[in-house]
């Protein structure tokens, strides 16, 4: 069972290079940015803890069908962003990789002169 709580999920969050968590739509979600562009989305009052994340389309369909956790991203483009439960099976080393693959997915897509110098990004 993933032990993350919202404070550990955005610690997650915050924990990647200019990284920043805000509240853009009341304080009942939670919306992690890099140079201001959305990577995570997690409700605040929800009874069960989830994360919205952006992935690759083909990893995002292995995904959902790997892990009954993974399902696809809640108001979102459900090919580019999966919504994972924390409330089951899903390791925290296994969200931590989905947290930092969903920033290096946004910050590859932002023009170089505005990427964040310190981090990996995918080509």
């Amino acid at each position: 069972m993933t032990d993350l709580d919202l404070d550990a999920l955005l610690a997650v969050c915050t924990s990647l290079p200019e990284a920043d968590v805000t509240h853009p739509f009341g304080p009942e979600l939670a919306v992690a940015k890099v140079r201001g562009k959305v990577f995570a989305i997690a409700p605040t009052d929800a009874e069960v803890l989830t994360v919205t994340l952006k992935a690759d389309p083909e990893h995002a369909e292995a995904l959902r069908r790997d892990h009954p956790e993974v399902t696809p991203g809640w108001h979102m483009d459900k090919r580019h962003w999966v919504t994972a439960r924390l409330d089951g099976d899903l390791p925290r080393s296994f969200v931590e990789d989905l947290v930092a693959n969903s920033w290096d997915r946004v910050v590859a897509g932002l023009p170089r002169h505005r990427r964040p110098v310190v981090g990996t990004v995918a080509p």
